[in-house]
């Protein structure tokens, strides 16, 4: 930790100061003056000067925090510093920056590492699988003038009883059940097999024992049911008219959509098993990495991490706050979770920039140029738009020279 310290005096206080007068009696009813309508000396004398400081020391943190970069543009300052206003009085305000310096790393063996990226197949029993899917995706669901079987959807009116008295949450109405699904309570789907629709039954079951309604539990309960439709899935044949439907140039018949899905699988698979290779290579290179990480950078570390989750999580309709409800946890707790990946992730970084040092990596201008071309066609960009939201031509240049590093790990000897 290095301190910095950083003094804003003169014409720059006098205005912040000036500023924070004008804040401070707007807010202020003093006798004999309208609302914000004091004098400056009679508020002084009222309230006094020291009043106004730390209102003006927040108009002028930015302006002491960008003095401070610019006056220690040669220091690898890697985490957010800490901020400490050491003195103030009506001359100025001295501000104290901790900054979090980049730390040594001395690096290990981090080539012939004896790391192998695991062997690739699909199996046939796989790429089978993989059709009956997508047959699945595309099954039409019909009403059918039958009597349910297993499979088919049910679709019903529905009333609960315990003890003879309708229980919260017992009825629905056209209701669609798949029998065989396994959502409703045991027994219930069995006992609708055979009834067509127009057709009644009372049904007989037990609400088991783990069941969420306390006065339901192991509780015995009569369902009224109305069946009103009974559909049935019908799976497409493979013919033409299937891989018509599907749309893919130059399939057209079952050899070469399972060809297609076999290369699918085996593209995916690919992908998982570079990702472990990878996570590996890092694993294996860090044990040998000597580095004193500062705490700070593992906390700043944490915090992206709790962002991106939190991010993650609103994507599935939920919020930080629901989710500590639904686990029965907090910040803190989630955040000791992540320590361990966060550390990981600070030495992994810190190493592979202390390889691109070592190794002398640098990206190009025609790399930068041709990553950004490449990643703003795939996000349907353009070039400066996805250069901008990722961070600039020197978060690109960094991006780039990391996954070089990362093939310097891979290297036999």
């Amino acid at each position: 930790m290095k301190n910095v310290e950083i003094k804003i005096e003169g014409k720059e206080w006098e205005e912040a100061l000036d500023a924070a007068f004008k804040k401070a009696n707007a807010k202020v009813k003093i006798d004999g003056f309208r609302q914000g309508k004091a004098p400056k000396d009679i508020f002084l004398k009222k309230y006094g000067k020291e009043s106004l400081y730390f209102d003006a020391a927040d108009a002028v943190i930015g302006k002491a925090y960008e003095k401070m970069l610019e006056d220690n543009k040669d220091l690898k300052i890697v985490a957010q510093p800490e901020i400490n206003v050491k003195s103030i009085d009506e001359n100025g305000v001295v501000f104290n920056f901790g900054l979090t310096l980049r730390p040594e790393v001395i690096l290990g063996k981090y080539k012939g590492l004896k790391v192998k990226k695991d062997e690739v197949k699909v199996t046939k029993e796989e790429v089978k699988k993989a059709l009956k899917e997508m047959q699945n995706r595309y099954a039409e669901i019909v009403v059918k003038d039958g009597a349910i079987e297993n499979g088919d959807t049910a679709v019903i009116d529905f009333e609960g009883f315990k003890d003879g008295v309708a229980f919260e949450g017992g009825k629905g109405e056209n209701y669609s059940l798949k029998i065989g699904s396994n959502t409703f309570i045991p027994g219930f789907e069995e006992q609708l097999i055979g009834l067509k629709a127009g057709e009644e039954k009372d049904v007989n079951v037990t609400f088991p024992e783990d069941y969420h309604a306390e006065d339901l539990k192991g509780q015995p309960a009569l369902f009224k049911v109305k069946v009103n439709e009974v559909k049935t899935t019908i799976i497409p044949e493979l013919d033409k008219e299937f891989f018509a439907d599907l749309g893919m140039e130059g399939i057209d018949t079952v050899e070469a959509l399972e060809k297609e899905l076999e290369a699918n699988i085996h593209a995916h698979k690919d992908m998982d098993a570079e990702n472990k290779y990878i996570d590996e290579l890092l694993a294996a290179a860090g044990k040998n990495v000597k580095c004193d990480i500062p705490e700070t950078m593992i906390k700043d570390e944490v915090t992206r991490m709790l962002n991106q989750y939190e991010e993650h999580l609103k994507m599935q309709g939920l919020t930080l706050e629901q989710f500590y409800q639904f686990t029965q946890s907090n910040e803190d707790a989630l955040r000791d979770q992540m320590k361990e990946e966060a550390t990981n992730r600070v030495l992994y970084r810190l190493m592979l920039e202390e390889i691109v040092k070592a190794e002398n990596i640098e990206a190009t201008k025609d790399e930068i140029n041709e990553e950004a071309d490449k990643m703003s066609k795939r996000y349907n960009m353009t070039k400066e738009e996805f250069i901008k939201a990722f961070g600039g031509e020197e978060m690109v240049k960094y991006d780039i020279e990391m996954r070089k590093a990362i093939e310097v790990l891979k290297e036999a000897k």
